[in-house]
């Protein structure tokens, strides 16, 4: 084949899109899920999604580049609800396949922030109205718990809240409670009425309340 003939059959030869297409092809299939979770959220809001779609949402942030689906399905099979997740320890998050320090103190942040929430929520409210909202905020705040907590909710003559503190916290079985400390703290914040909170970390996400009121 001679210079010319050469020259002629590569012009006329048509060039692929190689590089193009390698990119497209390339191209992680997540992305466009993505766009499209962000779209259902913004026209239809969060009651649309259902709680591993939403947590989905929280992970494109902590995970740029990754598809976050499997990771929010096994952290909702390992803690139960999204309450329970935001409410697991640093070393049990990191135990879910996908979640590593960084991402696992990320949730312990966004967890901080539902909680102050959540406190807001029921502060200066009938807290006894609603036993299921008050059993929520105390999962969120120590379902998982490695140590067992005790934790006073201090109420006013209208049951809304006064105060929320841990008096104490002890191992893995056994806390202790001092009534003098109990009642003291009372009479200091002018409480009518207390709620008695304890959790226990060998049987995950079980928490015991007991109501007390003084005249």
């Amino acid at each position: 084949m001679s210079d010319d003939d050469e020259r002629s059959f590569f012009s006329e030869a048509p060039m692929r899109p190689v590089a193009k297409a390698k990119m497209a092809a390339e191209k992680p299939h997540y992305l466009g899920h993505r766009d499209r979770l962000r779209e259902r959220f913004a026209a239809a809001g969060p009651d649309a999604l259902p709680d591993y779609e939403l947590l989905e949402l929280l992970l494109f942030r902590l995970i740029p580049r990754a598809d976050t689906k499997p990771a929010a399905k096994a952290l909702l099979a390992r803690f139960g609800t999204l309450a329970e997740v935001l409410g697991a320890p640093v070393g049990l998050l990191q135990e879910v396949k996908g979640i590593g320090p960084t991402v696992a103190l990320d949730l312990k942040v966004v967890a901080a922030t539902a909680q102050r929430m959540a406190r807001g929520e029921v502060q200066g409210r009938e807290i006894l109205a609603s036993w299921t909202q008050l059993l929520a905020y105390c999962r969120s705040a120590m379902a998982f718990e490695e140590r067992e907590q005790f934790r006073i909710l201090f109420l006013d003559k209208k049951n809304a809240l006064i105060a929320d503190e841990v008096q104490q916290t002890g191992t893995v079985d056994h806390t202790p409670v001092y009534p003098r400390e109990v009642v003291r703290r009372a009479l200091e914040l002018s409480a009518t009425a207390i709620i008695l909170v304890h959790n226990h970390p060998t049987t995950p996400i079980s928490i015991t309340l007991d109501h007390a009121r003084y005249h």
